[in-house]
């Protein structure tokens, strides 16, 4: 069943509007770099290093901010223990599970078109 966009507004009304969180939500999940990190995340819980590894292309300084605000927003938890040298997990939160349950399809769906769709 495909939910329209009038089904969602009558539901929160104000969704998606210019001033509404939505749009926040939208930025930080749907960028480039937030898909990317979210979708290596469903695979488990993963230290930097390979989660670098897995978002080909992506900068120390760029995943750093990406993780930021996704671990802000609750989708993905960080774990640092004190070892020597140190040791940082990234995982998804019940949250960011939900929200790749969800969002998975789609992914699976590009990556089955997208070629057919950029080369139009």
């Amino acid at each position: 069943m495909v939910v329209s966009f009038a089904q969602i507004r009558a539901e929160v009304p104000g969704a998606f509007d210019e001033a509404c969180p939505t749009r926040v939500v939208l930025d930080h999940v749907m960028s480039k770099w937030g898909v990317l990190v979210l979708m290596a995340l469903t695979e488990g819980t993963i230290r930097w290093g390979e989660l670098r590894r897995r978002v080909e292309g992506i900068s120390e300084k760029m995943l750093a901010s990406t993780l930021r605000t996704l671990e802000k927003d609750g989708f993905v938890s960080r774990t640092s223990y004190p070892e020597v040298p140190p040791r940082v997990e990234y995982a998804l939160t019940p949250l960011g599970d939900e929200l790749m349950e969800r969002m998975m399809p789609l992914m699976a769906w590009i990556g089955v078109n997208a070629r057919e769709i950029v080369g139009r």
